[in-house]
Order: structure tokens, then sequence, then C-alpha cells
């Protein structure tokens, strides 16, 4: 287990933001981890997903809503309420979110797990079109909240899973995906302009950034991780690490404690401050 929080500086916070077809709740093991090491942990949700995952699932409306302009908004007026810069930890659209604050200046450090691309990145292995196809397969789907099945989510995120593991856990966590969401980042790199997942990647004031990735991730594979790292061009740490065996749904997988520790850790020793707090606890 990371040891206990004693620095007088640097991040007392953390900041976990989901991806798609999940809530908040996705994070329960590491919210109660990082605070048992004794950080402020915030874990918000997507603009009306404060109902929870049983009320999205019987009125998906709030889903339906959503537009990556006000799920970024959102998150800027959370961690504006923070005193310290936090650390950042973004799980599938939640490391591309991650990615979008962090080069518009929030946070200390950043890391983005099993993340899905910002713009620019075209890598679309066989693997991700098949596990996104339930959402790209109808353009109708532009307007809808789309639900996987279990066997969709199965091979999307839990594809290391038990089939009874991946069913309870579907059951626990999934709810629908914002359809116009899927197909806007889709068309993306085919639309004149900036589009709604643009980063500075030669942004040198963005903060230190890791992309974590597993091995066996179906929905963001790691040619995705690799390919989305090496476009940034900046002055700045970006760092990439693989975890082989791992599946979409890494939060969940055992061993997530793991995982959980080096992300706070590698945050934490290249937050602003590192350098001068492990000078100090050395002398």
């Amino acid at each position: 287990m990371t040891s206990q929080r004693t620095e007088s500086t640097g991040p007392d916070t953390i900041v976990l933001i989901h991806g798609f077809w999940v809530t908040p709740r996705s994070w329960e093991h590491w919210i109660s981890h990082y605070q048992d090491c004794g950080y402020q942990v915030l874990a918000p949700g997507y603009p009306g997903f404060e109902v929870g995952v049983e009320a999205l699932n019987s009125d998906p409306s709030p889903i339906e809503a959503l537009t990556v302009p006000a799920i970024i908004e959102h998150l800027e007026s959370v961690i504006s309420g923070v005193q310290r810069p936090p650390i950042l930890i973004g799980h599938s659209a939640g490391g591309a979110f991650t990615q979008i604050l962090l080069d518009r200046g929030f946070g200390a450090a950043g890391v983005a797990i099993n993340s899905a691309p910002t713009e620019g990145v075209a890598v679309a292995p066989l693997s991700q079109v098949k596990a996104s196809f339930p959402v790209l397969k109808n353009p109708v789907h532009h307007h809808k909240a789309v639900a996987l099945t279990p066997a969709q989510w199965h091979y999307a995120f839990a594809n290391t899973f038990t089939e009874e593991e991946s069913l309870a856990l579907y059951e626990r966590y999934a709810i629908p995906a914002s359809g116009r969401i899927f197909w806007d980042s889709a068309l993306a790199t085919l639309q004149p302009g900036h589009q709604d997942t643009y980063v500075d990647y030669r942004n040198d004031a963005r903060a230190p950034l890791l992309f974590i990735s597993g091995g066996e991730d179906h929905l963001m594979p790691p040619k995705v991780q690799q390919s989305n790292a090496r476009h940034y061009k900046s002055n700045t740490v970006t760092e990439i690490r693989e975890y082989a065996g791992r599946a979409h749904l890494l939060p969940a997988q055992p061993g997530w404690e793991e995982i959980a520790d080096y992300a706070l850790e590698w945050a934490i020793s290249h937050a602003p401050g590192a350098a001068a707090r492990t000078n100090a606890s050395s002398a």
C-alpha cells in the first residue's frame, strides 16, 4: 500500500475522472484506497450523473444531452474549488479529459489510464473497431444513449475476466454511453479546425503526464496509448507504462492496488516541488 501522505507541500487532492459506459462508482476501490493514504479524493460525475447507475439506466436522457465542452466545464469548476493543484487520474474517456484539462493548465500531474485518444490520434486497431461498433454501426445513434449488452461489455471492458465476474461488474457499473460524443470523436479528424478533444501537443507549460495501458484492452488497445503519447512534442514529461494481462476495466481488475499505487507515486514524484520535498526528506 502507498505510504501515508506526510508532505506539507504539493498535491493533497486527487481527482478521479471516469469514462463512458460507467459512472464515478467505477472508482469505488480507488476512492477509499487513496483516502486511507491521507488524500482528499474527488470523483465528479458528468453533468446529470448525480442520480447514479440505476437511475441513468432507467432514464438515460442526461446521457443523451452530454457534450464534451459541458463535461470539461463541469470538471474545471470542480478542480477550481481545490486550494492546491490536484493530481488528475482519468480512465478511458476520462483519460482524454485529463489530457484536455492538463493542456488548459489544470492539475499538478496527470495519469491517463486506458485513455481514449485526443484529437489527431487516428490509430484504430480492429479490436477497438469491434468494441465501438455497437455505437458506430448506425448514424441514428448520434442522437441516442447507447447501452452495451452483457456480451458486448465482456468484450469491450472485461475480456480477461470470467463471464460471471464480467456480468457482476456489468450489473454494478454499466450505463449507456453518448452516441453524440462517440460519433463526433470519430469524425473529428475529418472536420476543419480544432474539435472538442483538441490539445496542444507542443504545450511546454503542461503538467507531467503518464499513460497507463492494459496489455489486453480491446476498447483502447496499447497501440492507441502509444500513438497518443508519441503525438506530444513538448518539453514536459510524457511517459507510458503497460501492464500485461489487463483489460479495459483496469480500475476494478484484481491487482488494481499495484496500479493505483504506481500512478500516485509517479504523480507525486513528478508534481512541481517533488525534488525539493525529496531533498528535504533526505536531509
